[in-house]
């Protein structure tokens, strides 16, 4: 890699690295969970499944929504505009809450389309009240990724991360007291993990909005809220703008993999829990490429904010090779390890069996999954969103599931298709978005 390359690539990873381990402890919670609930029977985890499917689209669309914070808070950053920063970060964070509350209702009025989605009627059942818990999780979650995109977007990557991996814990010792009836307490099975999840949400976001209302490291935007904390129409357009696409990026892309769980889910019970492991394992990985991604869009943000075109081109290019770089590396691991990563799951061997075969197509698709996130970061750091967004779509649902679908059961592939489904979708996002990025730059 060139000098210059090399020297921003360590610069995007520094800040990258707090964002990525914050991610990583979030993945870790969905693993532990599925890890725990696991441990109970395959219907269980098949019931997790389906409710993370049923919960990841509209979650994703609100995470989406929480982007438009730190993309507007590091332009102002770089513009070394403390009074704007103060201003969007109240505008977007009354924002997502509202997006919060709305999604949090709609998850918990609508739990009952659990029983209308073709799938085993035990598992269903078994579902039903998790999602309700899950769904009220929502609000908790999304206010904390609010606050977090408002430090991340001043390079401020560390808090976050700290209070991400000390929940960790917390959340593993909920998770044994309520799953497992210990030390006196209920055994609530599926939904014990429910509430563990809204205790530890609950409990990241009072401590994080804690620290940003009274640690010295934010106290130049908390002290001018009298003139910045105000509601204007103008500001939620502007946070809208970016906002509304991002969660429709996020949102197709999850959802393609949402509705490929249910798709799988119609098929077997074990299908759909080796799908769950397959995809925790690359959901895992893929956690590494959201936070580069994250910490170049930021760094993009800044340098767009100043107008800085080479800046701007030399971070993208740096970070797309780190991105490949990575993805190999994610390949050879999941290949070397397919045999014994899923036992750390579940125990039915027909579930390991198949768990392992699907590892497989997972390694081929973390090159692409890594590049094509990235490059999307990169655009929204220049505020293209627009025809990103419809380019996404083109490829994950005009494209990938079309294509596993077909192979799923007019080829008989079963859960193998739609596999093959994702890696076709995925390749074309990633060629789409890079393309995009690097002509796009030249035009800054």
């Amino acid at each position: 890699m060139h000098l210059s390359l090399w020297g921003e690539a360590k610069s995007t990873l520094r800040l990258s690295f707090p964002i990525i381990l914050g991610e990583l402890a979030q993945m870790a919670l969905h693993i532990i969970d599925t890890a725990m609930v696991g441990a109970l029977g395959y219907k269980q985890l098949a019931a997790g499944a389906l409710v993370l499917a049923v919960l990841n689209i509209p979650f994703v669309i609100g995470i989406g929504m929480t982007i438009s914070v730190s993309q507007l808070v590091s332009m102002s950053h770089g513009r070394k505009d403390g009074q704007k920063v103060s201003h969007y970060f109240y505008n977007g964070f009354w924002l997502c809450a509202a997006t919060a509350v709305v999604i949090s209702l709609f998850l918990v009025l609508g739990k009952n389309i659990l029983f209308h989605l073709k799938q085993d009627p035990e598992v269903a059942a078994l579902a039903v009240p998790f999602l309700e818990l899950m769904g009220w999780s929502v609000i908790p979650m999304l206010l904390f990724m609010s606050l977090k995109q408002f430090s991340d977007g001043l390079e401020k990557t560390r808090t976050a991360m700290i209070i991400s991996l000390v929940a960790l814990p917390v959340n593993i010792f909920i998770n044994w007291l309520l799953i497992f009836g210990n030390w006196g307490f209920p055994r609530l099975e599926l939904p014990g993990a429910g509430w563990g999840t809204l205790i530890t949400r609950s409990l990241m976001f009072l401590a994080l909005g804690a620290v940003i209302l009274w640690h010295p490291l934010f106290r130049r935007y908390i002290i001018v809220r009298k003139k910045q904390w105000k509601i204007r129409l103008k500001t939620i357009r502007e946070l809208l703008h970016i906002g509304v696409p991002s969660s429709l990026q996020v949102g197709m892309e999850g959802g393609a993999f949402a509705i490929s769980g249910i798709i799988i889910g119609t098929i077997d019970a074990t299908s759909q829990a080796a799908h769950q492991i397959a995809l925790s394992c690359a959901s895992f990985t893929f956690m590494v490429s959201m936070g580069l991604a994250q910490g170049s869009s930021i760094r993009v943000s800044n340098a767009y904010g100043r107008r800085n075109r080479l800046k701007i081109i030399s971070i993208g290019k740096s970070t797309l090779i780190t991105a490949l770089l990575y993805g190999v590396c994610c390949a050879v691991i999941f290949i070397v390890f397919r045999n014994l990563l899923p036992v750390a799951f579940n125990e039915n061997a027909n579930v390991i069996q198949m768990a392992s075969l699907l590892l497989i197509y997972a390694a081929v698709f973390q090159i692409s999954d890594a590049t094509q996130a990235i490059a999307a970061g990169l655009l929204r750091g220049i505020k293209d969103v627009k025809v990103p967004t419809l380019l996404i779509g083109v490829a994950y649902w005009i494209v990938g599931i079309p294509v596993g679908y077909v192979l799923a059961f007019n080829g008989k592939l079963g859960a193998t298709g739609i596999w093959i489904g994702f890696i076709v979708g995925l390749s074309c996002s990633s060629i789409f978005l890079c393309y995009r990025f690097l002509r796009m730059a030249k035009k800054v």
